[in-house]
């Protein structure tokens, strides 16, 4: 049977990307830390997919197993020699983490076996894979590298797919019924259901990141202050659904503008999106979808980026700076990022977190605006 290997065997990891390779025909050996669900993988071998639909329809995902790459290192490389694919869905930050180990898998393969291996990153960061293989490079010889050349393969991607938070006491996993996976190659590669080839991915990855991610967080943080707990219960209020639809429509004409995209299609697509969100079955919390807000406030992510991105191109950038100062005042006591940002801002103003975090200067046109927008959105809060 065709091996793969995927880092990460939460939701995401479970209910999508391996879920897929399982599809295929594939045995995915899931590797993780987390012991239980390792444990449970080997005991079971198998779970269920479930879609976030009326009908609840299920897929039974069989020739599963798991390793602890904390205790299982050698049998992590044993199971990369093997694989034809080895994925990741892991989140980005953890990514240079796992490089040694990935470094040491392919390493060892380079000399017993001339199979191509492929590499995919599917985070939700733009050239995740690039991230990835730069890393393991750091830990590979030139001799080795050279050996590797032909039969390693790193190949981006656009991941899209909402899982929202669920009972960790069972492998079974609740997605909803809409996915995408693309992967930037022009090489031939072996089939998996669901996979998406394309020669140019910063359309797709864009378009994703900047619509579907943009537009779940600014629900989360716009949501969060107006004390709702789900994100289908944010859309029902009309008037954050509209603040959600002027910030996407903002993203999308840097889009529209950079690409080259139909200006009615994209459009669409945002309205799509919008409806994916309202999904009530998903039951997806604003806390969960705001979480790291560190993280979504880097210069290359979801709020930030379209905002530059928008101002070179001399378009307007006032929603997404409200998105911008909505996840400034994401303050949930229960999320580390969100506690150190509000330690920062009460040390050193918003700004100070902008320019560190977001790398804004502090005088530039967007830092002004979001810190206009900031100190309107606070009173308001105040006065409620």
């Amino acid at each position: 049977m065709k091996q793969t290997v995927h880092f990460g065997a939460g939701n995401i990891g479970r209910g999508f990307i391996g879920a897929l390779f399982s599809e295929s025909g594939y045995h995915v050996t899931f590797v993780d830390i987390a012991e239980q669900v390792i444990n449970k993988l080997n005991d079971e071998q198998q779970y269920e997919v479930k879609l976030a639909t009326a009908q609840e329809e299920t897929t039974t995902i069989k020739n599963v197993s798991g390793l602890n790459n904390l205790t299982q290192e050698n049998e992590v490389i044993e199971a990369i020699q093997q694989a034809t694919y080895l994925t990741t869905a892991i989140g980005p930050n953890i990514l240079p983490r796992i490089a040694p180990l990935i470094a040491k898998g392919i390493a060892k393969r380079a000399g017993a076996t001339d199979d191509k291996l492929y590499v995919i990153a599917c985070e939700n960061q733009i050239g995740a894979t690039d991230i990835l293989k730069n890393h393991v490079m750091d830990h590979l010889d030139d001799e080795t590298k050279k050996a590797l050349e032909g039969k390693v393969y790193f190949f981006n991607s656009a991941v899209d797919r909402i899982v929202p938070i669920q009972d960790q006491s069972s492998l079974d996993v609740l997605v909803e019924p809409y996915f995408e996976w693309v992967v930037e190659t022009a090489e031939e590669i072996p089939q998996v259901t669901g996979m998406k080839i394309v020669e140019d991915l910063a359309p797709f990855i864009e378009r994703k990141l900047f619509t579907v991610n943009t537009g779940h967080a600014v629900i989360a943080y716009l949501g969060y202050l107006e004390g709702k707990s789900t994100i289908d219960e944010t859309l029902a209020d009309e008037k954050i659904a509209d603040q959600v639809r002027e910030t996407l429509k903002e993203t999308g004409a840097y889009l529209v503008k950079e690409y080259g995209l139909d200006q009615e299609e994209h459009l669409a697509y945002i309205n799509k999106n919008i409806e994916r969100f309202k999904n009530s079955y998903l039951n997806d919390g604003v806390t969960r979808v705001g979480r790291s807000p560190i993280r979504k406030l880097g210069p290359e992510d979801r709020l930030v980026r379209p905002a530059t991105q928008a101002q070179k191109a001399g378009l307007s950038y006032t929603n997404l700076a409200q998105a911008i100062a909505a996840a400034l005042l994401f303050d949930y006591a229960e999320d580390e990022e969100a506690v150190e940002i509000q330690k920062m801002i009460q040390e050193n103003g918003p700004a100070h977190v902008l320019k560190n975090v977001s790398q804004l200067d502090e005088n530039s046109e967007i830092t002004q605006e979001v810190i206009r927008q900031y100190e309107s959105l606070k009173n308001k809060n105040k006065s409620k």
